[in-house]
């Protein structure tokens, strides 16, 4: 039996890919927004409704890699639909809506296949690789240092005066360039599944952080509306603040740089 995870906005499940409903999978559905991507196991395939928005389709594609999700995609389209995809959606393999059991049984098979061979998901132009920490625990953007055995972070050579939370929270960021992640994400592996507060707290100890990085670093770490924040490598450490009056509020538009 293969985990498998349903994005779809559709009313009906069941029709975005009928030969699904009788094969004998585990099959979770969840809406094709971002809030779904922290509730999506390490080891799903993600079956992703492309038939009627397929521009939606290819956003969410993007968020997937974005946060890092290691998940296997499976785009399900209609036959215009085969125009419109290519590489750089980065994902694992596509099928029409109509496929038969058969053949919807033999493509879950092999993408499963493939992601426990540790065969790697293709992933969209663009996409950099985990930042290094070297063999003393030293993480280096520009003239941004973070120690993570000694638990200093400094700019150039001076230290920054972070609390711990703040701390595990740039550290956390630091270690995963240009990735996006959810404030349930970040809530979840800063503060532990134990904790019991709200997701505000990750936009005052984001806030926090930048004040504390100060006005030409905090650019360091961005807003990516409706959806989260993330870490943006500096090669010189210089950056322009981002005006005062920019927040993630709930309509879409490009990455701000305060929450």
């Amino acid at each position: 039996m293969i985990d498998l995870t349903l994005m779809t906005n559709c009313a009906e499940p069941a029709q975005v890919l009928p030969s699904l409903t009788l094969l004998s999978h585990r099959v979770r559905v969840l809406p094709m927004d971002a809030g779904s991507l922290a509730k999506l196991p390490d080891d799903t395939i993600v079956l992703l409704d492309a038939c009627d928005d397929l521009a939606d389709a290819k956003r969410l594609c993007s968020l997937i890699h974005a946060a890092g999700l290691t998940v296997s995609i499976v785009l399900i389209i209609t036959e215009g639909g085969f125009t419109a995809v290519n590489g750089q959606w980065g994902i694992s393999d596509v099928m029409l809506a109509s496929a038969s059991p058969a053949e919807v049984e033999g493509r879950l098979r092999l993408a499963s296949e493939r992601r426990t061979a540790g065969a790697p998901t293709v992933a969209p132009t663009g996409m950099q690789k985990d930042a290094p920490t070297d063999s003393e625990g030293i993480i280096r953007s520009g003239e941004l240092v973070v120690d993570t055995r000694s638990y200093i972070a400094s700019i150039k050579g001076q230290p920054i005066n972070l609390a711990y939370k703040e701390f595990e929270l740039l550290k956390y960021l630091a270690q995963h360039p240009n990735r996006v992640f959810t404030r349930v994400q970040l809530l979840q592996e800063v503060w532990g599944y134990d904790y019991y507060g709200g997701t505000r707290t990750v936009d005052v100890h984001i806030r926090r952080l930048r004040a504390k990085l100060g006005g030409e670093y905090e650019h360091m770490i961005g807003t990516v509306r409706n959806v989260g924040y993330r870490f943006d490598p500096s090669d010189d450490g210089a950056g322009n603040a981002a005006p005062d009056d920019e927040t993630d509020g709930e309509h879409n538009g490009p990455v701000s740089r305060h929450p």
